[in-house]
């Protein structure tokens, strides 16, 4: 893209550090060397609060490059956010019919681009992975498509910030956590769910060593909302927040676009 298009997604980079000052966030990033210096690959990473974009487009600025992530569309029709998504050059995803992401997603990845793919689709309101039987084949899909790398990011602790369910916290200091994994590289013949199975297998691995050495674990599990129900916390056990997430995406679903309801849609 050309240094023009560039200058919004910079000028939402700062004003994104300057909140991260302005909250006192302890952000620690590992592993930014397996983000490739140079051509495409395709950056998948767990999905557990609205700043997600935020922490993971951190692993492509320390390495000098930026991430054009796949978003949900109505993001897209919001009257601040959408702009700025289209100028920062985003991609638009219809869940009801995604083809035109995806065709989007591997012409950026033939312009040596970065592309970022959260294969859950949904927040995880367990935030703890989702069972492989939720993931999305569309990262391994461009992977094995175009033969580029699948690159596994995980991160923890800034669901805390902002999170489903009007879950939040201002405390200063937090601390947030991101891992990069070595990438994966799709194996000739190797199906789109095959390749999903190794990227969930990655991913899980590398979030449960980040929640595992968490520096402020929580006092009383029991009372932290934003704290594993597996590992004693108040958020839900994966099964109910399977069904959770479910209900959630149905009402949005529901919902038509801002835009959509003005007949303005383009």
């Amino acid at each position: 893209m050309s240094s023009v298009s560039e200058r919004p997604y910079r000028a939402v980079i700062a004003v994104c550090r300057l909140l991260y000052r302005l909250l006192g966030l302890r952000v620690r990033v590992t592993g930014t060397e397996w983000i490739p210096a140079t051509g495409p690959a395709v950056i998948a990473a767990n999905h557990n609060g609205f700043a997600d974009f935020t922490f993971v487009g951190l692993v492509g600025t320390e390495r000098g490059r930026l991430i054009r992530f796949m978003a949900k569309e109505s993001v897209f029709h919001a009257p601040v956010a959408g702009p700025l998504m289209r100028a920062m050059g985003h991609i638009a995803v219809n869940r009801a019919a995604g083809a035109s992401a995806a065709v989007a997603a591997a012409h950026a990845l033939q312009r040596g681009e970065l592309v970022g793919v959260y294969p859950e689709a949904t927040i995880s309101r367990s935030f703890l992975l989702k069972d492989l039987r939720e993931f999305r084949p569309g990262a391994a899909a461009l992977a094995t498509q175009l033969g580029v790398p699948l690159v596994p990011v995980a991160h923890w602790g800034g669901h805390r910030v902002l999170t489903v369910a009007g879950r939040r916290t201002l405390r200063r200091g937090t601390a947030v956590h991101i891992a990069v994994g070595e990438p994966l590289l799709p194996v000739p013949g190797e199906s789109p769910e095959a390749l999903t199975a190794r990227l969930h297998e990655r991913l899980e691995g590398l979030l449960s060593a980040l929640v595992e050495a968490y520096p402020q674990r929580p006092a009383d599990p029991a009372r932290a909302w934003w704290w594993p129900g597996p590992l004693g916390g108040a958020a839900p056990f994966p099964e109910l927040a399977a069904r959770l997430d479910a209900e959630g995406v149905a009402r949005a679903d529901a919902r038509p676009a801002r835009g959509a309801r003005r007949g303005t849609l383009t």
